[in-house]
């Protein structure tokens, strides 16, 4: 049996993390004050430092811990 391919990715893991915090603070953006508000945008803010992190992680220059 041949081994099963796993999907191809069109977008970049960047771009798609973009695009949910950008979908996030959207839905933020028309609700009112409160729990459900603070918790979109905390995602957000989660998902914009993933997206740094990956970048450093994948940078280059990135050195080994000594």
């Amino acid at each position: 049996m041949p081994a099963r391919r796993s999907p191809v990715q069109s977008l970049t893991f960047e771009y798609r993390l973009a695009q949910e915090a950008i979908n996030l603070r959207l839905q933020a953006n028309g609700m009112p004050a409160g729990v459900r508000r603070t918790e979109l945008l905390r995602k957000a803010r989660q998902i914009d430092v993933a997206g740094e992190i990956n970048n450093w992680l994948s940078s280059p220059g990135l050195q080994p811990p000594t």
